[in-house]
């Protein structure tokens, strides 16, 4: 019985990597949408969202499943209460994308209003925050959950840069105040995204540990 319980347990892991690599490719995708000017593309992200939600749903199933069947151990309970938080973090994440991806139709196709340099560095961070955090989860890592506290400040470090860089640009010109608010929705948008892969290590941490721990500081 138990030997099943852990094969479970790893069938539970590994549809929460493959969410995590449609999350991942979601943020990128409605990014590059953003950064290119790519209709098509940012509508194929709302469009595809819908795989992100029947993949949460699945292994919602599974999760209930699990504690309905399986009578788990605390520290197998605290495993599949985490997996259920964790994959809510990562729909969020889809759905900030796909916010992402909204921005861009609502911009349109006429040029930016500036290169898009900083918003796609903090992307990328972002991508590598949500790696870090479901390898912290796959592998039960909590040194590897706490490190994204500090990645987390080089996400917040580029909204502020960019925040302030898009004011300081309407200030001198207020005919680019439109696209400029957006602009800041998407950097917003992104930013929150860092926020819910430290939920997701703080959701590793009690898994391992039974305690709370604030990452997002």
């Amino acid at each position: 019985m138990r030997h099943k319980f852990e094969a479970q347990l790893q069938e539970l892991k590994k549809k929460i990597v493959e969410m995590s690599v449609l999350v991942e490719k979601a943020l990128e995708q409605a990014m590059e949408s953003l950064k290119n000017r790519d209709m098509a593309l940012a509508e194929k992200v709302i469009r595809d969202d819908g795989q992100i939600n029947d993949s949460e749903q699945d292994i919602e199933l599974l999760c209930t499943h699990l504690v309905a069947t399986q009578q788990p151990f605390a520290s197998d309970l605290r495993n599949i209460v985490a997996s259920y938080k964790i994959i809510s973090s990562l729909e969020r994440m889809g759905d900030l994308s796909v916010d992402i991806a909204k921005v861009s139709l609502r911009i349109g196709p006429d040029p930016l209003i500036k290169p898009l340099i900083d918003m796609p560095k903090m992307a990328e961070i972002a991508v590598q925050m949500m790696r870090t955090a479901v390898q912290a989860f796959i592998c039960e890592d909590v040194e590897l959950a706490r490190s994204l506290a500090e990645t987390d400040h080089k996400v917040d470090h580029y909204y502020k840069l960019i925040f302030n860089e898009l004011n300081e640009m309407m200030a001198k010109d207020s005919a680019i105040s439109g696209q400029a608010v957006y602009l800041l929705l998407a950097t917003r948008y992104i930013e929150r995204i860092g926020d819910y892969c430290t939920n997701i290590g703080e959701e590793v941490i009690y898994m391992q540990l039974g305690v709370r721990e604030n990452l997002n500081k």
